[in-house]
């Protein structure tokens, strides 16, 4: 099944890269270029966009490579907490240093990292020397005094001018940072006060994704935007600031258009220049919208998109890990789009294979007592390959399988792995471990996969066949086990999972 391009990435790169100069034209001095989002790896760009490039951003950068540099910043708290990227599963102190290692392989360089809200963190001051022994440059930002309503302050020696300048020798500097509330905007205007305060030229502006400005307000894009910010309580809603100084209409979200006044009235004070934006949409160097071909397309992917999201947040208020609100603002998206979980392909296969299941244990003496789980893996093709758990497989290793299988054209009946090699790491769980499910995880059979690949060709095909499901779409009608977890995400599969635990175990393994 051909795949569907929504998104031309050639002209968006364009597009963008020519918007972007001539806003550097436009205010003649250096540019701080606040930006949002996912610089590398934006999975979800990619699918409520079909054909985007998830590292398209970085391409982008390329293109701007001879006159851009990169600051990266990280939020002081977010690494004393230990706050954990849900994407990746790691702290964003190691995301920061992971997005640093990325920007490498590409060939661009991170010119100095800044920690945000700095009060003597023990776990930032552990992560500044880890990166300063390194030899990277690092620099630390406090909170900034007066900061929102007293401008007289922020701008001021005791405000932005209390922070460190940090060094800079480009005419873009593109500011980054692993997820919000990172300190991305604090920085660039503390740096528009310190250039211009040395007398050099200087202006902020913002690179945001999402939500896309010239799309209708209640496009499905921009409601998956929403589904994608539950947790931040993000909403859209038409730019008021742009629409009462142009008369047309812009979407925008929130917290931009909340902080505009006081964003503004820092900028007029610091530039003198009053007149520089007139709105949260002027102050945005936004062009994805122009890079849509196919509307259509780009609207069911992002339906799709909402049921995923939906989904997720219902097994995370499960676990404790979403809230009450964020439950019902997913459920009220999903009716706002007229949706149901069954919109989602591999919904109704999962439940139907764990159906299946129960049946098949019914009528099984032996079966009693055990969990009734099962999955379904959407190919590239469009097939939907389903499976149920067994006392060997999870049901999402045997969805792994059974897909890895059916990619290198082997019949079904065939044993990827053999149940010796299965047995043989089952009594390594129970004997040696000592843990109380043998069955194999996702994580742990592609283990047991990539070492049988070594003596059996015909498994080696299959090996070379799992790349082909990164980017496919899964469905568990159960809750997956930290293994699952992290064997599917390796895969780049897109996961969701009905809100039910497979165990009555409270502790899972």
């Amino acid at each position: 099944m051909a795949a569907i391009k929504a998104f031309d990435n050639e002209k968006y790169i364009t597009e963008q890269a020519s918007f972007i100069r001539e806003r550097m034209r436009r205010f003649e001095g250096r540019l701080y270029l606040e930006f949002g989002g996912k610089l590398l790896a934006d999975f979800h760009a990619a699918r409520v966009l079909p054909g985007y490039d998830p590292n398209v951003k970085i391409r982008l950068l390329k293109e701007l490579e001879r006159d851009a540099e990169i600051v990266l910043c990280i939020h002081a708290g977010a690494i004393e907490h230990r706050k954990i990227r849900a994407d990746y599963g790691i702290t964003y102190d190691a995301d920061a240093m992971k997005l640093i290692d990325d920007l490498g392989e590409w060939g661009l360089s991170v010119s100095a990292v800044v920690i945000t809200r700095w009060e003597g963190q023990p776990a930032a001051k552990a992560f500044k020397t880890k990166l300063e022994n390194r030899g990277i440059n690092v620099y630390v930002h406090q909170p900034t005094k007066g900061y929102p309503t007293d401008v007289d302050r922020i701008v001021s020696d005791e405000g932005y001018g209390a922070n460190p300048r940090i060094a800079t020798t480009k005419p873009l500097v593109v500011v980054t940072g692993p997820g919000p509330g990172s300190g991305k905007m604090a920085t660039c205007l503390s740096q528009v006060y310190h250039d211009r305060r040395i007398g050099e030229h200087a202006m902020y502006a913002k690179f945001e994704t999402f939500p896309i400005w010239n799309l209708p307000l209640k496009h499905p894009v921009n409601i998956a935007y929403e589904a994608a910010t539950l947790d931040l309580r993000d909403f859209n809603l038409i730019d008021p600031f742009h629409l009462e100084a142009t008369g047309e209409v812009s979407v925008n979200y929130n917290r931009d258009v909340e902080s505009f006044p006081i964003l503004k009235g820092i900028l007029d004070r610091i530039t003198g220049q009053p007149d520089a934006y007139r709105s949260p949409t002027e102050m945005g160097v936004n062009r994805a919208g122009f890079a849509i071909v196919d509307d259509g397309a780009a609207r069911e992917a992002a339906r799709q998109e909402v049921v995923r999201r939906y989904l997720r947040c219902a097994s995370e208020y499960m676990m404790g890990m979403a809230d009450k609100s964020s439950f019902e603002k997913a459920d009220l998206l999903m009716k706002e789009l007229g949706l149901r979980p069954d919109d989602r392909p591999v919904v109704p296969a999962a439940r139907n294979a764990a159906a299946e299941a129960q049946v098949s244990a019914a009528a099984d003496t032996k079966a009693g007592g055990s969990a009734f789980c099962g999955a379904a893996l959407q190919l590239p093709s469009g097939d939907i390959v389903t499976a149920k758990n067994s006392k060997m497989l999870h049901a999402a290793t045997a969805a792994v399988l059974n897909a890895a299988k059916q990619l290198a054209g082997l019949p079904d009946q065939i044993d990827v792995l053999s149940p010796l090699v299965i047995e043989s790491v089952a009594r390594l769980k129970r004997e040696v471990l000592g843990r109380k499910s043998a069955s194999l995880d996702v994580d742990e059979a592609l283990i047991a996969l990539s070492i049988s690949a070594t003596l059996t060709p015909m498994v080696q095909a299959c090996v070379d066949k799992l790349h082909q499901l990164r980017g496919c779409q899964m469905h568990l009608s159960h809750m997956p086990t930290p293994g699952d977890e992290a064997g599917l995400r390796k895969l780049g599969v897109n996961l969701t999972s009905d809100p039910v635990y497979a165990s009555k175990r409270l502790f899972v393994e």
